[in-house]
């Protein structure tokens, strides 16, 4: 999964998780070097070792070059005024409360989001109720890996 900030990667992994989803977000945890990729060696690792359903999310530089060992590429999306509004509220998270950081998002919804739309396989709106969201990632189709 990827996405613009606020857009409710994390909330879906989460929902995920209690459905027996092995979740992994890389924002966390050190899955994402001090370069802003991910951790190639760690990530090729997860996705080789981890049996049944897995989700990842996160939004980073070298993602495509993962691409390919994804079952499916989805993407969350929702309007700049949702995605602010989000991350002034959320408690885990303090990206996104600055000046600074919302015009950084701002600049992001407009110029990496098309890039991430076009990498896509499925778009998912993400100011659809959270279960709706995981039953929808729930009926893509998977191929093995």
């Amino acid at each position: 999964m990827t996405g613009m900030s606020g857009t409710g990667k994390s909330t879906l992994l989460r929902e995920l998780a209690t459905r027996g989803w092995t979740a992994v977000d890389t924002d966390y945890d050190g899955w994402t070097r001090p370069d802003g990729t991910w951790d190639e060696t760690r990530l090729t690792a997860l996705l080789d070792t981890t049996p049944g359903d897995l989700a990842v999310a996160g939004t980073v530089e070298n993602q495509g070059s993962f691409y390919r060992r994804f079952d499916q590429v989805v993407l969350l999306s929702a309007p700049l005024d949702v995605l602010l509004d989000r991350v002034r509220r959320r408690p885990d998270n303090p990206y996104g409360r600055t000046g600074e950081q919302r015009a950084e998002i701002a600049g992001y919804l407009a110029g990496v989001e098309p890039l991430l739309r076009a990498g896509a396989d499925v778009e998912l709106d993400g100011r659809l109720p959270v279960g709706e969201l995981a039953d929808a990632v729930e009926r893509l189709p998977t191929r093995p890996r």
